[in-house]
């Protein structure tokens, strides 16, 4: 029987990769969906022919919504669960305003258009203002531009700077001396989801000073021996190791608060901060890390961080995360505190790596490599007393790296 595809999270359409009629394996990418804070590719699942799309591109489409259907040519298609019909977002909100050129606008004035449009408007200088929509109530869509010419009746606006993934477009506004742009889903994300975490969550920091020294000297010799296995381990993968591993040994701050209960995970799957382009940032999940190898790490953070650079992020890239680390290692800063990203029971901070003034062990004073690592908790899971020592753990697995080591399979 044909298999209905139903997404894993909310998100709006960007693009189908494949049409109907089209043969298509488990592993093939078949649609760009933009999520809260990334875009993201979505997989066949299954292998079979493409015999059904249910979404349009611009459609806002709800977790669990089937957006396609797959089988072999000649079934029947199983009847969709009603309830996983695609609804969008503001299924009772007023008709859209229009704009002068017949696309659709926000209540505050901006033009409609799906997230690729606005990427390939930006990258051809193309003024949205110009453009009408055939998406969706007259958003634009990326048909819209692909053979777009301005209008002979209005002079061409000087080309726009390229933008990269996730960037917003700036534009002039004539009669003051600003420049503006829209508030991207992403960005908006981004402070929904930190004023409830601040105003919401009893924030309480203890921070710590770390001797890198034999952790930089470590990855030196590892990367030394994995030489011509196209892999590099990084301090951040070593850094993601020692806390997966230190979790183990407190597990109560690998838990989430739900106001009416704690869950405890029996899974150590630890959050990244990658930062992107335009001040974008996205949580991608390192799963199970205290068993993996930092070879095997190194390989699949390399290849999610390159994913979230990109915005071809999976699904599973950014679910699942149970604790996380923000490392701003390579921005040379001193100290830093993080916000909790809620349910977690707390973040880890990770400052750069810099050379000080240290007093030695026979008293004399000489230079060390040290880091301040900034741990922030949720107090209504935890407590001063706990976090000092999950951050003396930490510390310990540092300064005595050999503990990170699978020593069967590095």
């Amino acid at each position: 029987m044909a298999q209905e595809i139903k997404l894993t999270m909310d998100g709006l359409l960007i693009n189908w990769l494949k049409e109907p009629g089209d043969q298509v394996k488990a592993d093939d990418v078949i649609a760009e969906f933009e999520a809260d804070k990334a875009t993201v590719e979505v997989e066949a699942g299954i292998a079979g022919e493409l015999l059904e799309l249910r979404v349009e591109p611009g459609d806002e489409v709800n977790e669990g919504a089937v957006i396609a259907v797959i089988g072999a040519r000649g079934e029947e298609l199983a009847v969709a669960d009603p309830a996983a019909a695609p609804t969008p977002a503001h299924p009772e909100a007023a008709p859209a305003p229009t704009a002068a050129n017949g696309s659709a606008m926000t209540a505050d004035g901006r033009i409609k258009a799906s997230p690729l449009a606005k990427r390939i408007a930006a990258d051809r200088g193309i003024d949205l203002r110009r453009v009408q929509g055939s998406g969706p109530g007259g958003r634009i869509v990326k048909a819209d531009l692909e053979n777009w010419t301005a209008p002979p009746s209005l002079p061409e606006l000087p080309p726009a700077p390229a933008a990269a993934v996730g960037q917003a477009t700036w534009g002039r506004l004539p009669e003051e001396d600003v420049e503006v742009a829209p508030l991207s889903r992403m960005r908006r994300a981004i402070a929904d989801g930190t004023i409830k975490s601040k105003s919401n969550t009893p924030h309480f920091y203890v921070t710590i000073e770390v001797d890198v020294e034999p952790l930089l000297a470590l990855r030196k010799s590892i990367n030394a021996a994995l030489a011509g296995r196209s892999v590099k381990v990084s301090v951040n993968d070593m850094l993601i190791k020692a806390l997966a591993l230190s979790l183990l040994e407190f597990p109560n701050l690998n838990s989430h608060y739900y106001g009416d209960r704690f869950v405890r995970h029996l899974r150590v799957n630890i959050g990244v901060a990658v930062a992107l382009p335009d001040n974008g940032l996205v949580n991608v999940v390192c799963a199970d890390a205290d068993k993996r190898s930092l070879s095997e790490l190194a390989r699949a953070n390399k290849a999610m961080y390159e994913r979230a650079r990109a915005g071809k992020i999976k699904p599973e890239d950014i679910r699942g995360a149970t604790f996380t680390i923000s490392n701003m290692g390579p921005y040379n800063i001193k100290d830093f505190s993080a916000i909790i990203a809620t349910p977690e029971a707390g973040i880890l901070a990770v400052s750069s790596a810099q050379r000080v003034p240290v007093v030695l062990d026979d008293g004399t004073l000489g230079v060390g490599t040290r880091m301040n690592m900034t741990l922030s908790v949720d107090h209504r899971v935890s407590n001063g007393a706990e976090g000092a020592a999950f951050l003396n753990h930490l510390r310990g697995l540092i300064e005595e790296p050999l503990g990170l080591l699978d020593l069967d399979n590095v």
